[in-house]
């Protein structure tokens, strides 16, 4: 596996476990309250923009997978929407990208 892959690989790994350690940090404290978590990503003005930026990326990336895989035919990249919409943005596209830097067979 080249050295780029083992990268994006690790990117991936880091971007679905350091962000859920903090949600997870989150519900113990708050309690496991869906909205409540919503709620706090609209309290503030700051915290509403981020969370409408990782909404549009997350949506761009969704296209652009889809586009890709049209073209491309690299079904298992399809895997990056889900680990995207689950996950977010930070796991999603290094995983996407680490799918689709595989070798051509």
């Amino acid at each position: 596996m080249s050295p780029l892959r083992l990268i994006y690989l690790g990117l991936a790994i880091w971007g679905a476990v350091h962000p859920m350690y903090w949600i997870v940090q989150w519900f113990q404290v708050e309690g496991w309250d869906l909205q409540g978590l919503i709620a706090a990503w609209l309290a503030t003005s700051a915290a509403t923009a981020l969370a409408w930026d990782l909404v549009i990326s997350a949506v761009a990336l969704t296209v652009f997978v889809l586009a890709e895989v049209a073209v491309r035919r690299n079904w298992v990249a399809l895997l990056a929407i889900p680990a995207t919409f689950c996950i977010g943005v930070s796991c999603g596209l290094p995983l996407y990208l680490f799918l689709r830097s595989a070798p051509v067979r």
